[in-house]
């Protein structure tokens, strides 16, 4: 029996931090080292970000494949799955820090609900930022170590500013390929209103009728929104976050497929596995000796 995956507190990681535990940052190599159960499959309950400047190899968010290469940036939400492949030496920069960071300076953490990349559904958890921006980049980090090496007040906002340049550059550079940067400002908030919702609720509401109601508009209106700038349904967003949540779970060998299926509201097993099984072709037990043998 494998041993469940870990799921890392930002306050139990060995690396330059703020005394708050909110926040805290490190030249990639070296946390490597000093955290080395981060290669493993894990969990985090903060937000992670990880710019790498050299090496190669493999990077898995939630089940999909990313490849590690110098200029490639990542981001992460808390409770998303994931873990490394290396077939090289790598050297870049990490970041982590607390939902509540942005809240302790006066700053809404709502903040973040402005990028893309921090959404679970977004394609663009990865990016490879332009050769004309690296060394923006690359100073952006290196402030923010430099931060951390100080003793004032001020450290933390500063902290904050020089992240909120770095998320500017890099949505700038996905303003072109992210469809929901292009809707109206209107339908812009009625996705990502409609994706906060399913994110709350997924294991209760399954039908997209359950949000519309919710948004104050049709069903029909909504998988408009859906199709026209995500291309896929709502019915479809729904049930991949509840797939997406059974996959997580099942990486996990402590966890019973019958206990996920309940904590699903799948109330019934056989359904649950019917149910995965139609939409990935695996059975439940398949998928979690997949992962493992793979």
């Amino acid at each position: 029996m494998e041993k469940p995956y870990p799921t890392f507190d930002i306050c139990h990681l060995i690396t330059h931090k703020l005394s708050n535990d909110l926040f805290n940052a490190d030249r990639f190599e070296g946390y490597l080292a000093k955290n080395p159960p981060i290669k493993n499959i894990h969990k985090h309950n903060f937000y992670h970000l990880v710019y790498f400047t050299s090496g190669t190899g493999n990077h898995t968010i939630d089940f999909t494949n990313y490849p590690i290469e110098a200029g490639s940036i990542y981001f992460m939400s808390p409770g998303q799955v994931h873990h490394w492949d290396f077939e090289t030496d790598v050297q870049g920069y990490v970041i982590n820090f607390s939902g509540i960071f942005f809240d302790q300076l006066f700053l809404s953490s709502s903040i973040l609900d402005q990028f893309a990349f921090f959404n679970v559904f977004s394609r663009c958890q990865m990016l490879k930022i332009n050769e004309t921006n690296r060394s923006k980049v690359i100073d952006i980090f290196e402030n923010i170590l430099g931060e951390l090496a100080n003793d004032d007040q001020y450290i933390p906002l500063m902290i904050a500013s020089k992240m909120l340049q770095l998320f500017i550059i890099v949505s700038r550079e996905l303003q072109m390929e992210i469809p929901v940067l292009g809707t109206t400002h209107h339908n812009s908030i009625i996705l990502k209103q409609f994706f906060s919702l399913i994110e709350d609720n997924f294991k209760d509401l399954r039908l997209p009728k359950d949000y519309a109601a919710l948004l104050y508009i049709t069903s029909n209106h909504l998988n408009f929104l859906c199709k026209e700038h995500l291309n896929i349904s709502s019915g479809e967003i729904i049930r991949n976050r509840i797939l997406l949540e059974a996959k997580r779970m099942l990486v996990n060998y402590n966890v019973s497929v019958a206990n996920i299926a309940l904590e699903l509201n799948f109330f019934d097993t056989s359904y649950f596995i019917k149910f995965f099984k139609k939409y990935t072709r695996l059975t439940p037990e398949a998928f979690r000796k997949q992962h493992y043998t793979a």
